[in-house]
């Protein structure tokens, strides 16, 4: 069984438009190898946003909340060097 990052998104696509057309998401999976979950979350993803991607299937929070992690990561960072050099500084 094959990694979900493994598959292209026009492949993905063509399993979407399967399940929209009829055909069951347990008689492709079958088929394809594919887990049902894996069918329908690409279906979830496809009907929000047209895209397969994590980033643009994100809402407005979980984009700032990303931002704010990184930005509270670069922070702390420069707060441990800081405390590096206070302590440098100190020594002297």
């Amino acid at each position: 069984m094959k990694n979900q990052n493994d598959y292209t998104d026009e492949f993905r696509e063509q399993i979407v438009k399967l399940v929209v057309n009829g055909k069951s998401a347990i008689q492709i999976a079958r088929e394809y190898s594919i887990t049902k979950t894996t069918i329908y979350n690409w279906i979830k993803k496809y009907k929000n946003t047209g895209s397969f991607r994590d980033r643009d299937n994100r809402s407005a929070e979980e984009e700032e909340l990303i931002l704010l992690r990184k930005e509270n990561k670069q922070l702390r960072m420069e707060v441990d060097l800081l405390k590096q050099a206070a302590l440098i500084m100190a020594r002297r």
